[in-house]
């Protein structure tokens, strides 16, 4: 197969999905680890895709730009579970949390693990699914109704009728951007709206965001940057957005990546 039509069928099947791994199509095209990395040094330079720890997504920036749960989750694996581990340690036995959807959310689900007699509510059946699989004694994972984004968030009618009547300890939400002026926000309308409830239903909400996500600004604003208790973020957050968010959050903590349970892996 030439070159060529190599990087037809990764560009194909990244805008497919959204996201495409070297070790999958390392076994798809019957070709070596290196050759497939080639094609994607290509594709980016063309700017077609935008290569991640990997392999590659397809590049978006518009404000309703919602890459799939699969796209987001080969990005900045090292610091979301940084993020993930700084974030359990504000969990405790006995609390009633909720947990928004996304990768970063479903990366900190995991960090839960050890921890148990916890009930937790959210609108991510993968989340769910985590937490089903690493069960802990007194756990009650309540899951909410709702259709489903393209990021497997369950939004909605449904899910924002299913939280409202809830009351919380905190709500740990993953966001799609944040910035000074428009908050934290999401691309897509109805989970803005399903987030706030989710939101609205705790005594705190802790934000958990990469560094990536300071400047970008989605659609629909969820909340203010001072509406945040805590926000974490990681090492490689700019002077410029840790000086913003100090001033507006009412915590900021930064997670070491280097500390983190993936660093040395």
């Amino acid at each position: 197969m030439l070159a060529r039509q190599r990087q037809a069928i990764i560009l194909e099947e990244a805008r497919r999905t959204g996201a495409v791994r070297v070790s999958d199509l390392v076994e798809r095209l019957g070709v070596s680890d290196m050759t497939v990395r080639r094609d994607l040094d290509v594709l980016a330079g063309r700017g077609l895709v935008e290569k991640v720890y990997g392999g590659a997504t397809t590049i978006g920036d518009r404000s309703t730009d919602e890459p799939g749960f699969e796209a987001k989750s080969v990005q900045q694996q090292d610091h979301k579970e940084a993020i993930a581990a700084r974030a359990a340690e504000l969990v405790h036995p006995g609390s009633a949390i909720g947990l928004s959807a996304g990768t970063t959310t479903w990366t900190f689900a995991r960090a839960l693990a050890g921890i148990a007699d916890l009930t937790v509510v959210t609108n991510s059946v993968r989340i769910a699914d985590v937490l089903h699989e690493s069960p802990q004694p007194g756990r009650t994972v309540i899951l909410t109704g709702g259709v489903r984004t393209p990021s497997d968030a369950l939004v909605g009618p449904v899910a924002v009728q299913s939280i409202r009547n809830l009351h919380l300890d905190m709500v740990f939400l993953g966001v799609h951007g944040m910035a000074d002026g428009p908050g934290f926000t999401t691309p897509n309308l109805t989970e803005g709206e399903t987030d706030r409830a989710l939101m609205e239903s705790a005594r705190k909400l802790v934000v958990l965001a990469d560094h990536t996500k300071w400047g970008t600004v989605g659609i629909s604003t969820i909340a203010d940057l001072a509406d945040a208790s805590v926000v974490v973020s990681d090492a490689d957050l700019p002077d410029d957005a840790r000086a913003t968010l100090s001033e507006h959050v009412g915590e900021l903590v930064i997670a070491d990546v280097s500390t983190s349970p993936e660093a040395g892996e």
